[in-house]
């Protein structure tokens, strides 16, 4: 057949040097023309060379695959594999992957070394597409997806093991914490760090309940989870309340069975259990995306503080230390924080700062500050470490002994929030 010139015709000369080369199937010969022409698969594309070559009078040599050694006879037991693994659970998009072992890893690029027709389909990507048009007859309706599947299934050949990943499901909202006393996420037992001890009752916890376990248990029994995250838009104190409109948060689902959740439903159900404790409000449901953008932008925050002096201050220096205070403040992470922040000094800047005397001893002081600043610090200047600082100002000691967040400046727009939710 040399000295054909047409494409079709080198097509079929190349397609009858690899049938020459030893026993291959459909799928292999298929895929070696795998971006040639349009609505066939690689079978269907290797059986119709077959044909034109044995037309032609090219002989095949009987015996299994040397290319893949019947890999793809194999197909449908992995989609039943995965359609066993999948269950019940819910899910619209799937992606399969496929771990070769070494031998086929060697040959299958012996094959496009060899055979470099300039429109492979490699042998993972061909093995992938066969189990999941067999999965997808198990399953009406689920469509593949490269970049975020529901569910992606990974096929270990060399263990002849199946394994599934269930991807996230992702809530956005916020939450109010009306009480003092409860930290926002689980806290593990400083004593046995979790394991559990007399210390903490056996529940491993320092704290008995936090804003994640209110705000998850319903999720996560609705969604049939394996667990969650809870992700916020930074933290207040465990003695300080969270009001306002709150404080946005992720709540990420892990390897829910059910994707599709009556999220209006379930936080009636947060706020009724945890009633004048924790309240959510504005969740939807998002991307992935999500949780970095929680975590990484700054909000502005304002703040309600009680102060106590340690001597008597007189309303014009109260008035006259706020003003100054407004501006940079250069800040050493606290002593408090410092076992789990790294020891740095950052600047930040205090956008507002009002208020009123309650006595000669005490304040009420609303602050207006850049995400990141410490607020009691900026009262009682934590031994310096905080400058400037009210206690510096007023020339007395100075702490906060009530804080509450008023606002989170976190625009909704960030995540493209529809504006009508409640």
């Amino acid at each position: 057949m040399s000295g054909i010139g047409s494409p079709a015709n080198a097509m079929i000369e190349q397609a009858g040097e690899i049938l020459s080369a030893g026993p291959i199937c459909a799928e292999c010969l298929g895929r070696a023309f795998g971006r040639i022409g349009r609505g066939l698969a690689n079978g269907e594309r290797g059986e119709a060379l077959r044909t034109v070559l044995a037309m032609l009078g090219l002989d095949e040599r009987p015996g299994a695959c040397w290319v893949c050694g019947g890999l793809f006879e194999r197909a449908d037991v992995w989609a039943d594999r995965a359609a066993a693994l999948a269950g019940d659970a819910e899910f619209d998009t799937y992606l399969f992957g496929v771990r070769l072992t070494p031998k086929l890893a060697e040959m299958a690029a012996h094959f496009e070394e060899r055979f470099p027709t300039g429109t492979q389909e490699s042998l993972k990507h061909a093995f992938n597409r066969s189990v999941g048009v067999r999965f997808e007859r198990l399953f009406s309706g689920k469509t593949v997806d490269f970049e975020s599947p529901d569910m992606s299934f990974l096929i270990d050949l060399a263990d002849d093991a199946i394994s599934l990943h269930v991807a996230s499901l992702y809530l956005l909202g916020r939450y109010r914490k009306l009480v003092r006393g409860i930290p926002q996420t689980r806290w593990p037992c400083r004593r046995c760090r979790g394991r559990g001890c007399e210390a903490c009752d056996f529940t491993g916890k320092q704290y008995q309940e936090s804003v994640e376990e209110w705000v998850a248990a319903p999720f996560v029994q609705a969604a049939r989870a394996d667990g969650e995250r809870f992700h916020g838009a930074g933290r207040e104190d465990i003695d300080a309340r969270m009001l306002g409109t709150g404080r946005p948060f992720v709540l990420e689902l892990l390897s829910p069975k059910r994707r599709t959740l009556d999220v209006g439903k379930l936080c009636v159900a947060v706020n009724e259990t945890a009633s004048g404790k924790v309240e959510v409000s504005r969740l939807c449901i998002v991307g992935r995306g999500a949780v970095e953008t929680v975590k990484e932008t700054r909000a502005s925050k304002r703040y309600r503080a009680a102060v106590e002096f340690s001597g008597d201050v007189e309303e014009g220096q109260l008035s006259a230390a706020l003003r100054s205070l407004i501006g940079e403040i250069e800040q050493r992470t606290p002593r408090r924080v410092a076992h789990r922040r790294s020891d740095l000094v950052r600047r930040r800047r205090l956008h507002e700062a009002v208020g009123r005397l309650c006595g000669r001893r005490a304040a009420d002081v609303e602050f207006a500050t850049q995400g990141g600043l410490y607020v009691k610090e900026l009262v009682s200047g934590d031994e310096g470490r905080t400058m400037p600082n009210l206690a510096q100002l007023l020339g007395v000691d100075a702490r906060v002994t009530e804080l509450d967040v008023l606002d989170v400046d976190w625009p909704d727009a960030l995540m493209d929030i529809p504006h009508e939710l409640p």
